[in-house]
């Protein structure tokens, strides 16, 4: 009885204690700009190591068949293109390359983008007839007699970038945010390099409180548009909404603190340990400190958890493609790293502030450069639009729960949620925008999908287990791809990555063996 009193007294005395330092914690942190609060929303991460047990992740069930003459014939001519690419004949490797990849399935049915116009003079009689109704319903403050021929005119006429522009502002007049915010996205995949547009996506953003998402949208612009004559613009911008963005955080993060505490203080009556306590002052510290320490800090706990591959050539060829993509990412406050780890599912995961981890499956059975790229790229994307962040600052509190459970903590957090259908979308959007601006073949992610859906003929791919259908990414990358004009007669990489493969295969068959006989000898 006394045990128990003494327990409860000194939970109690913790209680005290930690709240006066998470005052301290609040008082000594800068205060937020902006005070609003987004709402939380439910999130998954599909990202498990193989390594730790889970329903997604299975063994190989079926050897795979060799290669196809056909198939050795295709990867021969890639390589002679690949070979041409890199010497500057551009015009030789490209017609190889189109004689080699099969046309999309959807591109006929796509109309033919026009290109765009931004004076109403320009417009068709029928346009300039939507364009002056519209005018005319704005003057006299009638909600139906503007929006009807605004509606008419983006449909009829996408070519006018203000139609666009201006049936956004009208809708967020009226209230219908999320509709103004589709009619910019959609404006923006057919015309991405039209500045006003873009910048009136990014404003659209910000006013919503997706911060994140405007920062992102500034940056690419700048990035994929170096020459625009609002390049430095678009970067300030980009600039400005992350600041917004940490900000939030940081206040989102303190609001969590007393309540971390008073969990950590529930451990210690429950159990009688003091890790508790300061875990949940730990996490919180960290997650204060921003998405760059808890990259650094989760990085840590998974190297020591997951074995990594430490051949040389393997490991500078997956980090040479990484540090590339994350070049013209635009997030140069991260320590970008990238690991491999000796698993043979096609699989990868990032975890937040840059750090990237690959299984040796994903060189062993992609099949080039541009393919492993665009696996890195779509991971990379998660940690350029915080996705792993927002899921731990989300998640912070359920966190300190879990940690008195068996693989709880951030680690065990980040493996058993999942990326939203819409963070998966957004990291495939990005993804091939970056692995476009370095030079590989577009269609490098889409071809990755194109693998998947045949490695899922033997064993379910762990990376494909919880994203959206392969079918519906297809569709979608076609689109972005055609829609965009991104080149997919560019540097796929083949001989090279066939060089790398055969070391991933070798060290998974070493790695392979080393299991038997560990299974053996006990």
């Amino acid at each position: 009885m006394k045990r128990r009193w003494k327990s409860l007294f000194l939970a109690f005395s913790w209680v005290m204690l930690a709240l006066g330092t998470s005052i301290a914690i609040i008082l000594t942190q800068p205060i937020a700009p902006t005070t609003a609060q987004e709402p939380a929303v439910a999130i998954e991460t599909d990202k498990k190591p193989s390594s730790q047990p889970t329903e997604t992740t299975k063994p190989e069930s079926a050897a795979e068949p060799p290669p196809t003459p056909e198939e050795i014939a295709r990867q021969q001519k890639l390589m002679e293109a690949d070979k041409l690419y890199l010497a500057g004949d551009y015009a030789a490797a490209q017609k190889i390359y189109r004689e080699v990849k099969k046309p999309f399935a959807k591109v006929s049915e796509l109309p033919q983008i026009k290109p765009a116009i931004a004076d109403p003079a320009q417009l068709s009689p029928g346009g300039k007839v939507y364009w002056r109704e519209a005018q005319a319903g704005i003057i006299s403050k009638l909600q139906t007699r503007t929006l009807v021929p605004l509606d008419l005119l983006v449909e009829q006429y996408p070519e006018f970038i203000p139609g666009h522009i201006k049936y956004a502002e009208i809708l967020q007049k009226y209230g219908d945010n999320k509709k103004a915010l589709n009619v910019l996205e959609r404006a923006a995949t057919l015309y991405p390099n039209q500045a006003d547009l873009i910048k009136a996506k990014v404003t659209a953003l910000a006013d919503t409180k997706k911060w994140m998402e405007a920062s992102l949208a500034a940056r690419q612009f700048a990035i994929l548009n170096p020459n625009d004559p609002q390049a430095t613009e678009f970067n300030k911008l980009a600039e400005e909404n992350l600041k917004r963005y940490k900000s939030h955080i940081r206040s989102e993060v303190r609001g969590n603190t007393i309540a971390n505490i008073i969990t950590g203080a529930l451990g210690y009556a429950l159990t009688g340990s003091l890790v508790g306590p300061f875990s949940a002052l730990d996490s919180t510290l960290m997650l204060l400190q921003g998405e760059k320490a808890v990259g650094e800090s989760v990085a840590k706990q998974a190297k020591k958890q997951l074995k990594l591959v430490e051949d040389p050539q393997v490991v500078a060829y997956v980090n040479e493609i990484g540090q590339k993509l994350a070049k013209v990412g635009g997030r140069g406050e991260f320590k970008y790293e990238f690991f491999v780890i000796p698993e043979e599912s096609l699989n990868a995961f990032a975890l937040p502030g840059g750090k990237i981890f690959v299984h040796a499956g994903a060189i062993a059975k992609t099949n080039s450069e541009a393919e492993l790229a665009g696996l890195l790229a779509h991971e990379l994307s998660h940690v350029l639009l915080s996705h792993g962040f927002q899921l731990v600052t989300q998640g912070n509190l359920i966190g300190n729960l879990t940690q008195y459970l068996p693989l709880g903590g951030t680690l065990g957090q980040l493996f058993t949620f999942s990326y939203s259908r819409d963070m998966e979308r957004q990291a495939d959007n990005l993804g091939t925008r970056l692995i476009v601006a370095n030079g590989y073949a577009a269609d490098g992610l889409y071809n990755l999908m194109m693998t998947l859906e045949k490695q899922q003929k033997y064993s379910p791919p762990a990376w494909l287990s919880s994203h959206p259908g392969s079918d519906e990414r297809v569709e979608y990358l076609e689109e972005l791809i055609t829609r965009s004009n991104y080149n997919r007669y560019a540097y796929e990489g083949v001989t090279r990555h066939a060089e790398i493969q055969a070391k991933a295969k070798q060290i998974l068959k070493e790695e392979k063996e080393r299991k038997e006989k560990n299974t053996r000898d006990r």
